[in-house]
C-alpha cells in the first residue's frame, strides 16, 4: 500500500509559477496561475520520503462557497506518472527525497475564480486561476503572441470618439494589473445576481467564457443588480462626475468596491466598454474596445430607424436613434453551441440600452453572425445587427398633420474601429461586421436577416445633389463657415426651397438648441450648376450650447419645386478640444526623479477657470493617479512642470493657487 506525503510546510513558487503563467504584472505576492498549464510547489516533508510508485497524495481542489464535482466546483485526483493537461492532474518531477517538486495542472475548463487546494491531510493552499489563453484547450485560445500581448497584456489603449469623418483618438488606462483591480473584478462576478441566487451553478457557469461575458455584460452597468456603473446623459452629473473625466478604469473599478458595491456615477458607452475591456483582460479573455460610428438604436426589433423633421428640416425628438458612435466590447472565444465558422471575435455591449432576457445586457453574439445576417444566433443579434445596418427613414411632419417621405442618404455602420496591435493608429474593421455596400454577399446577408427595407431601398434622387462641405480651418472658440453645396444635375433650370440649420447634440443622437439657420425660399440653379451656400458659425454663439462632446449637426433640406421632391442631408462636425503636449525633460532613467513639462494653449476668447489636469497611467510611480488643480490668470499658453519622485507624490513650478491631491 502507498505511503501518504507527510508533509510540513510549502513554497508556492510565486515568483516562478505567476511568471511563467503570464501574471507577474499582478504581483508575486501569491499564486495567480491560468488554467490547462502546469505550475510547480515545493513541499518539505515532516517525516519519510518521496519514493515513486510507493508514495502518494490525495489532492482536493475546490472553487465557491458551494464545492461539488456535480457541478465541476470540485475535483479530487492524486499523484500520476505524468502531467495530463486536460483535466486536474499532478505529478512529482524531483528525484526521492525530503523535498517534493509537486507539478499541478488544472483542467482547461475549469471555472476561473479563488480556489483552495488540499494536499493530503495536512497541507491547504490558496490561489487565483485565471482563463488561459495561451493554452490551445482553452475556449479563448489565441495562437498569435503580438495579439495576446494586445489584447491581454497591454494595460494601455485607444478609444475611437469624434465622427467617423473625423475619428479622435482617447487615451485609457485599462490597468488590469493593478493592485487590488484583480480581486475586485472576482467580486463583481460574485455580486452578480446569478450568484447570489444559486452560487453553485453561477461558479460552475464560469468555466465558459460565453457566460462571463454576459455576466459582466450585465454587471457593469447597475441597472438590474450591483453593478459597477450608473448611466447618465442629460441634466447635467450632480451628485458625480462627468464620463468625460475618467482617463481610466482603476479608479472606477476601486471606487465600486471600497463604496460597498454601491454604482460609481457616472458613464457613457466608452466608458462602460473600457471598464468591461479591463475585467475581461483581467480575468484572461482576450479582448478589444470598439467603436461603431453612425450606431443605430432599433428599439422594436424591425431593422428600421425612423427619424422625423418639420417643415423646417428641424429633427423631432423620438426613442429610437442614430448615435454619433456607439462603443462597445469583443472578446475571443469558440462557440461550441454554434458552428466552428462563428468563433474568434463576439460582440458584447456593457451599455445599457435594451433588455435581453429580461436584463440589461448585450451579447456575446459572434461578429461573423452579423456579418451572414443569422439572426438567430444568440446573444442578441437582431439588435447589434440593427447597430450597423439598419435602415433609416425620414419622414416629415407638416404643421397640417400631414406627413410626407423624405429622400435621406443616411447610412449607418460607417467606419467601425478599434486600436491598432502594436501601435496607436485606428484600425478599419467594417469589413468583419458587413459586406461591402452593394455586393452579391450583402444581399444575401440581408435576405437571411429578412432586411427587406434594405433590399428594396431605392437609388438616391439623381437630380439634385446636396453635399455639405467644412472649413479647414473650423477650430472651437473660432468663427467658421460651413457650406451647402447644391448641384443641378438634370436639363432643366430648377427652383427651390433650401433651409440650412444648425443645433448642438450629444454623441448619442440628443439635440439641442440652434447655433445658426438659413432659410431660402427661391434658390435657382442652371443645369449643371453646383452652388456652395454658405451658413456662418459663430462662437459667442454656439459656445454656450455645445454639450461636452463638442458636436455641431448640420442638416441641409432641399424641395424641389417641380417636383415636390424633399431631399435631407446630414453631417455631424466635432471640433477638437486644444491639445495636451507633454515633454520629458531630461533622460528617462529607473529609480530617478522624472520631469514632465505639460502644456496647454487655450483657443478660446475668454480666460479658463478652476482647470484640472488628470494624469494617469500604470507608472508605479505613484502608485494613483494624480490631479493638478490651478487657475490660470489669463488665456493664452499655459505651462507646468510635474516632478515625480518615488519619495514625493510630485510638486509643481510656476503656478499660484495649485492643490495636489490623489
Amino acid at each position: 500500500m502507498a505511503q501518504a506525503l507527510d508533509i510540513d510546510r510549502w513554497n508556492l513558487e510565486c515568483e516562478f509559477n505567476n511568471t511563467d503563467h503570464r501574471t507577474d504584472l499582478n504581483g508575486i505576492d501569491r499564486l495567480i496561475v491560468r488554467r490547462g498549464q502546469p505550475f510547480t510547489i515545493s513541499l518539505y516533508l515532516r517525516s519519510g520520503i518521496y519514493q515513486p510508485g510507493d508514495s502518494s497524495l490525495d489532492c482536493v481542489a475546490e472553487t465557491g462557497p458551494q464545492p461539488s464535482e456535480q457541478y465541476g466546483t470540485r475535483a479530487s485526483f492524486g499523484l500520476s506518472a505524468n502531467i495530463d493537461t486536460s483535466r486536474w492532474s499532478a505529478t512529482v518531477t524531483s528525484p526521492p527525497g525530503d523535498m517534493v517538486a509537486l507539478s499541478v495542472c488544472s483542467a482547461p475548463d475549469a471555472p476561473i475564480g479563488h480556489y483552495t487546494l488540499t494536499l493530503g491531510r495536512s497541507g491547504r493552499i490558496e490561489f487565483v486561476l485565471l482563463f488561459n489563453p495561451w493554452c490551445p484547450g482553452d475556449a479563448v485560445y489565441m495562437d498569435n503572441e503580438q495579439n495576446l500581448a494586445e489584447y491581454v497584456l497591454s494595460q494601455d489603449g485607444i478609444i475611437f470618439r469624434g465622427s467617423y469623418k473625423h475619428p479622435i483618438s482617447t487615451p485609457w488606462n485599462f490597468g488590469q494589473f493593478e493592485s487590488g483591480i484583480l480581486d475586485i473584478c472576482l467580486r463583481i462576478l460574485d455580486m452578480n445576481p446569478k450568484c447570489l441566487k444559486n452560487p453553485g451553478k453561477d461558479c460552475s457557469g464560469r468555466r465558459n467564457p460565453i457566460y462571463v461575458s454576459r455576466v459582466l455584460s450585465a454587471m457593469v452597468n447597475c441597472n438590474d443588480d450591483k453593478g459597477v456603473l450608473l448611466g447618465k446623459w442629460t441634466d447635467g452629473y450632480e451628485g458625480g462626475v462627468s464620463p468625460m473625466f475618467w482617463r481610466g478604469s482603476v479608479e472606477i473599478l476601486r471606487n465600486w468596491d471600497t463604496q460597498a458595491c454601491q454604482p460609481v456615477r457616472y458613464g457613457q458607452c466608452w466608458v462602460f466598454a473600457a471598464v468591461a475591456c479591463s475585467i475581461s483582460r483581467a480575468l484572461g479573455i482576450p479582448c478589444r474596445v470598439v467603436t461603431n460610428y453612425h450606431s443605430a438604436h432599433d428599439s422594436n426589433s424591425d431593422l428600421v430607424i425612423e427619424r422625423y423633421i418639420n417643415e423646417n428640416g428641424e429633427p423631432i425628438q423620438s426613442r429610437e436613434m442614430i448615435w454619433n458612435y456607439h462603443c462597445w466590447v469583443e472578446n475571443w472565444m469558440t462557440r461550441p453551441d454554434l458552428k466552428s465558422d462563428f468563433n474568434g471575435w463576439q460582440a458584447s455591449d456593457p451599455t445599457p440600452q435594451e433588455k435581453s432576457e429580461g436584463v440589461y445586457c448585450c451579447g456575446p453574439i459572434p461578429v461573423r453572425a452579423i456579418k451572414e445576417g443569422e439572426l438567430v444566433f444568440k446573444y442578441d443579434a437582431p439588435f447589434v445587427f440593427a447597430e450597423v445596418n439598419a435602415d433609416v427613414i425620414t419622414i416629415m411632419k407638416k404643421k397640417d398633420g400631414n406627413t410626407s417621405k423624405v429622400t435621406s442618404t443616411a447610412v449607418v455602420g460607417q467606419k467601425i474601429s478599434t486600436k491598432s496591435v502594436d501601435s496607436d493608429a485606428r484600425e478599419d474593421i467594417t469589413h468583419l461586421y458587413k459586406y461591402p455596400e452593394g455586393s452579391d454577399e450583402e444581399r444575401e446577408a440581408f435576405k437571411k436577416a429578412n432586411h427587406q427595407n434594405k433590399l428594396l431601398q431605392q437609388q438616391e434622387n439623381e437630380g439634385l445633389h446636396i453635399t455639405i462641405k467644412v472649413s479647414s480651418e473650423m477650430r472651437k472658440g473660432c468663427d467658421f463657415d460651413v457650406f451647402a453645396v447644391v448641384t443641378n444635375n438634370t436639363q432643366r433650370e430648377k427652383k427651390c426651397r433650401l433651409v440650412f440649420g444648425s443645433c448642438a447634440m450629444s454623441y448619442n443622437g440628443f439635440l439641442g438648441k440652434n447655433c445658426g439657420f438659413k432659410d431660402l425660399l427661391n434658390v435657382e440653379l442652371s443645369p449643371g450648376e453646383g452652388e456652395p451656400i454658405p451658413l456662418r458659425l459663430n462662437y459667442s454663439k454656439y459656445g454656450v450650447l455645445l454639450t461636452e462632446d463638442n458636436l455641431i449637426r448640420l442638416a441641409v433640406l432641399l424641395m424641389d419645386y417641380s417636383t415636390g421632391e424633399t431631399t435631407l442631408v446630414v453631417r455631424n462636425i466635432v471640433l477638437d478640444n486644444p491639445e495636451i503636449k507633454v515633454r520629458i525633460l531630461g533622460e528617462p532613467k529607473e529609480n530617478r526623479k522624472l520631469a514632465a513639462e505639460i502644456t496647454l494653449k487655450n483657443p478660446l476668447p475668454e480666460p479658463l477657470e478652476n482647470c484640472c489636469f488628470s494624469i494617469e497611467g500604470v507608472v508605479r510611480v505613484p502608485p494613483y493617479p494624480v490631479k493638478i488643480y490651478f487657475t490660470p490668470t489669463h488665456s493664452g499658453l499655459r505651462k507646468l512642470v510635474v516632478d515625480f519622485d518615488s519619495s514625493k507624490l510630485c510638486h509643481v513650478k510656476g503656478y499660484r493657487n495649485v492643490i495636489i491631491g490623489k
